[in-house]
């Protein structure tokens, strides 16, 4: 028997999130939670009670064998296993996660399944792996044919959506929101942050994070869906509360004085204030440092969510 090798410390974590508002009129209780959590007969639905009803789904496994993607055009092969989730809040908001880890390099040759099944969650490159060429490739989402968590997150709410317990009423309209994430080594001696947080679309945002070395993939992947959890419950209130028109007794804007041009606006002062950017990307501000304006003031708040990685929600089974 040859000497024992160790395996190769893992570098780079990624994975997405689906969220939504359930199409449902009534919640599900913790028993339909279960029976609609329930994606392996062999594993039972974690759920908790406090502080709020919470059901989390077994993982299940997808194999792949794709390239990875990478910013610079470089094609790296990898092989693994994509774990997905599905996690249900308050019996409403539904969310179907991906993710995977990439060690810092692997064998240059195809070995038997068994070999990656029992590293689930670990995607393994042929040969060295350019990190942050992928990290970035990630976040841009890559190109047709590379590895796609995105795609396996959406099979798996798609599948979610058709389960026969819908009955797709929903209470009020809303929109899915996508988070994509990248989690990179931090430095030695340093706590989990927020490098970047990018409302990329409409409907997607990424995020750079950096983790202490060793963190576990399922608890930053948790970390995530918490956070996409508080993004899309902030952009549904802000979009309920922008569709609400003002009502009759509100003050109206004085109208513009004579000699002022025939072309003067209505609109109050702060209207140019209030347009949202379709695309913009904050950088954390630094421990001790607030971020200057609204939008840094959110990703402080985000970063308030951080040490839940190292705080795993505990769940009955």
């Amino acid at each position: 028997m040859g000497p024992a090798t160790t395996a190769p410390r893992v570098v780079l974590a990624c994975g997405e999130v689906r969220t939504s508002l359930l199409p449902v009129l009534q919640a599900l209780d913790s028993r339909a939670a279960a029976q609609f959590l329930a994606l392996r007969a062999d594993e039972r639905v974690l759920l908790s009670e406090r502080p709020n009803p919470y059901g989390r789904s077994p993982d299940t496994l997808t194999g792949v064998d794709c390239p990875l993607p990478s910013a610079d055009g470089a094609r790296v092969r990898a092989v693994g296993t994509v774990p997905a989730r599905a996690v249900l809040t308050e019996g409403r908001l539904l969310q179907a996660s991906a993710y995977f880890r990439v060690p810092a390099g692997g064998s240059g040759h195809r070995r038997p399944w068994g070999q990656y099944l029992v590293r689930p969650g670990v995607v393994e490159p042929f040969g060295k792996l350019p990190r942050e060429a992928v990290a970035e490739g990630v976040l841009s989402g890559g190109r047709h044919g590379d590895l796609d968590v995105g795609l396996i997150a959406d099979g798996l709410h798609t599948r979610l959506l058709c389960h026969p317990l819908l009955d797709h009423r929903p209470p009020l309209r809303s929109r899915p929101t996508r988070l994509r994430w990248v989690a990179l080594p931090a430095d030695p001696g340093a706590g989990p942050s927020v490098e970047r947080f990018t409302l990329a679309e409409d409907e997607l945002r990424t995020v750079r994070l950096r983790v202490p070395e060793g963190t576990p993939g399922d608890r930053i992947a948790g970390l995530c869906d918490d956070l996409a959890l508080h993004d899309w419950l902030l952009t549904t209130v802000v979009r309920i509360l922008d569709g609400i028109r003002l009502g009759a007794g509100t003050a109206r804007p004085a109208p513009a004085a004579a000699g002022s041009g025939g072309g003067a606006s209505r609109r109050g002062p702060g209207a140019a204030a209030r347009r949202r950017p379709s695309a913009a990307s904050v950088d954390a501000p630094g421990p001790g440092r607030a971020g200057p304006g609204p939008a840094l003031g959110r990703a402080g708040g985000t970063a308030r969510l951080l040490p839940a990685v190292a705080q795993p929600r505990t769940a009955r089974p």
